[in-house]
């Protein structure tokens, strides 16, 4: 009998591949001949590097970069057989690298993503797969393309300085300095954001208060922003900025579209592929899944219900976990999930709640093996 584990990160408590382990061992407390199979997930954000790196195999670097702030740090990201490169942009410019205190979002830049993508290209990256998600940015991917050699310049024909407030003031854009190697890779961005770059669903008024920016810090970002997606379009001969998830990432989904014909993907779509899921699902009796909150949000491009189309696919029933069950949850019962559960198993704080999770992610996975092989036995 074989089952498949197959769960997200529990954030602020263990990563993907703990999750999987601490699950593992409930199995086979309950089942200990099954077969258990652990593939570890993500969607993009953050855990992406670390849940595909212990899928495959693949090996972690570091870089030194410039982090959102214009402080130096290092950031983790990782090589796959194929030339493939694996990047977070939370490592790079996160929004919980930065205190809540210390956030500048009209500042914020997304220069360090650069970087990274340049490590990569010195690596000989044939692909980049970069997964959008948990940024502490709004400059449009600007900063990131400047690593990359784009020139934003003033009306004196200066360098703008980082940030997307400063974006107000582009009156230029120099794209000669562009790297050429980046039309020899294929960038595959990993998102499930569809927000367009500007208006009251861009990436300035949904996403900018969580960064810090208040009403009027919304409106100078978003004025900003529109500027850039105006001189882009002039410059190159089309405008990106309405394209679903242009604003992902602050509007580094719009950088992303626009100057490095980046493809837009589900990020556990890619994640699933990278790691085999599909492969591994053959065969399987029951998969489990889980991440640390799930309502009816899970429904648009989260793990859980990533995992699940894939395991309906196969046939295979799904049960998953989560640290709480939030509002439309059941939602998920059409998706393919066949039950829901959360791992609290009495009144306790949050902060109990997340020092405890390996115990209670191992105790319900246990619980859910032992009435899964119930319902077997009496079925047959």
């Amino acid at each position: 009998m074989k089952i498949l584990i197959a769960p997200d990160s529990f954030k602020e408590s263990l990563g993907a591949a703990e999750v999987a382990q601490a699950i593992a061992r409930g199995v086979a407390q309950a089942a200990p001949r099954a077969q258990i199979v652990c593939v570890p997930m993500a969607d993009g954000g953050e855990g992406t590097v670390d849940a595909v790196l212990a899928a495959t195999g693949g090996e972690r670097r570091s870089t030194g970069v410039r982090g959102a702030l214009g402080e130096p740090q290092q950031a983790d990201w990782g090589w796959l057989p194929g030339a493939t490169a694996v990047i977070e942009m939370a490592s790079a410019a996160g929004l919980e690298q930065v205190k809540p205190a210390e956030r500048r979002p009209g500042q914020a830049c997304s220069y360090g993503v650069g970087q990274l993508m340049r490590a990569a290209l010195d690596a000989g990256a044939r692909r980049i797969i970069l997964g959008l998600g948990g940024s502490s940015t709004t400059d449009g991917g600007a900063g990131m393309l400047r690593a990359l050699g784009l020139k934003l310049l003033d009306e004196q024909g200066k360098d703008l300085p980082p940030g997307g407030a400063a974006l107000a003031r582009l009156h230029r854009i120099d794209a000669s300095g562009l790297d050429p190697r980046l039309a020899q890779v294929q960038i595959d961005v990993a998102s499930d954001v569809n927000n367009p770059l500007c208006g009251p669903h861009g990436a300035a008024h949904v996403f900018g208060p969580q960064k810090g920016a208040t009403p009027g810090q919304v409106e100078e970002l978003d004025a900003a922003l529109s500027r850039f997606a105006q001189l882009s379009a002039a410059h190159l001969g089309h405008n990106a900025s309405a394209q679903p998830g242009a604003g992902a990432a602050g509007g580094l989904g719009f950088g992303a579209y626009a100057y490095l014909s980046a493809r837009f993907r589900p990020g556990v779509q890619i994640v699933a592929e990278l790691g085999g899921l599909a492969q591994a699902m053959q065969g399987a009796a029951l998969a489990i899944t889980g991440e640390g909150r799930m309502d009816a949000q899970t429904l648009h491009g989260k793990t859980p219900a990533g995992v699940a189309a894939i395991a309906k696919a196969a046939g295979v029933p799904t049960v998953a976990l989560a640290g709480s069950l939030g509002q439309g949850y059941q939602a998920l019962y059409e998706a393919g999930i066949h039950a829901a559960f959360s791992l609290v198993s009495g009144p306790m704080t949050l902060e109990q709640a997340l020092a405890d999770t390996e115990r209670l992610l191992a105790e319900r996975s246990r619980d859910i093996v032992q009435l899964w092989l119930a319902g077997r036995q009496h079925v047959l």
